[in-house]
């Protein structure tokens, strides 16, 4: 018969395998050319001065 104990380790076991699942899919070859598209993010709205555009609001 199962106790508590039983499922608190079950549940902690399936956690460590969708943990390790997700960060190899996360991390593999494939997203690569996804993670360089996002790291280059930050960098998309710059201006020519180089200064982040501040975007359709006006100064009062």
């Amino acid at each position: 018969m199962m106790d508590i104990n039983d499922m608190r380790v079950m549940v902690t076991v399936l956690s460590f395998v969708l943990f390790i699942a997700l960060a190899v899919h996360t991390w593999s070859r494939r997203r690569r050319g996804e993670h360089e598209a996002a790291a280059r993010l930050p960098f998309a709205d710059e201006g020519p001065t180089g200064q982040a555009e501040q975007g359709t609001r006006r100064a009062p």
